[in-house]
């Protein structure tokens, strides 16, 4: 059975981490604290891979630029 994910757990991970990321190591760090098999979920997309919620998570403005590349807010995350 796959499991799914929310893409805030995902966005709370980032912070937690206070780290910035670029696209590819932030969806090696999903990948190895999720696993490859989970897929995850928003509030309005289901059924993705980590490279295609970074990518969504990207579209819908929730990374904010950094010098070493982005990183997200809690005020970012919806409160839904």
């Amino acid at each position: 059975m796959t499991q799914s994910i929310h893409g805030h757990e995902v966005m709370k991970m980032m912070l937690s981490s206070d780290q910035s990321y670029s696209r590819e190591s932030l969806c090696a760090a999903i990948l190895a604290k999720y696993g490859q098999n989970t897929r995850f979920h928003t509030c309005s997309k289901e059924n993705m891979r980590a490279d295609e919620l970074v990518d969504f998570l990207q579209s819908r403005g929730k990374f904010v630029t950094t010098q070493n590349g982005f990183t997200t807010l809690a005020e970012k995350i919806c409160n839904h």
